[in-house]
């Protein structure tokens, strides 16, 4: 059994979204569940909404699903403090930080790198911006220089997600220019599975 732990320091990074694609692209390897942790529900709401590939369960429920699965992802409370972190990271076998890629983000992300240490975490940058805007890279660059660990895969800002949001489905449902944030999910589950791999 696998855990992958989605967390944020603030709301709006595309946290949920991240842990509904993540559980999707996992959900074709083996058995998923999702475990909404985040008081917004967001990820039941979407799965309420229509049908995703795997079982969301409210964290109060989840040790009751969790057993035998191969994956869980879990998609945690925005602003957890430091021993919040330090348990998040000590409970997953990888911990994925999405974060838009605007310069208020950085002090926060690398005070979050400097509370978990050690720990087998990843930056991602989320809502980037398309070329021939170079917000994404840039980020990625300081992120890096900053010493702390980042995903290739930068998820862009797209249209598509909105719709897959309130169809209840994973973007990869969707067809046409709709379905193009799907590369960036499959792009980074390859990448998880590397870490994971050598984790």
């Amino acid at each position: 059994m696998k855990i992958i732990t989605v967390t944020g320091y603030k709301g709006g990074c595309g946290k949920s979204m991240t842990a509904i694609h993540v559980a999707t692209y996992f959900s074709r390897l083996g058995d998923v569940v999702l475990v909404d942790g985040d008081p917004n529900r967001t990820a039941i709401a979407w799965s309420d909404r229509g049908q995703l590939p795997f079982l969301v369960a409210d964290e109060r429920k989840a040790m009751k699903v969790v057993q035998g699965r191969d994956f869980i992802v879990i998609d945690t409370p925005a602003r957890p403090d430091s021993s919040d972190l330090k348990e998040l990271a000590d409970g997953a076998d990888l911990l994925i930080l999405p974060t838009v890629p605007d310069v208020v983000s950085l002090e926060p992300m690398l005070q979050t790198a400097s509370d978990l240490g050690n720990a087998t975490y990843r930056a991602l940058l989320t809502i980037v911006p398309p070329k021939p805007s170079r917000e994404g890279e840039t980020m990625r660059a300081e992120l890096s220089d900053n010493g702390l660990p980042v995903f290739k895969t930068m998820i862009r800002r797209a249209a598509g997600f909105q719709k897959a949001a309130l169809a209840g489905v994973p973007v990869s449902a969707l067809t046409g220019r709709d379905r193009m944030g799907w590369l960036d999910y499959e792009s980074l589950g390859k990448e998880i599975l590397e870490v994971l791999g050598n984790g």
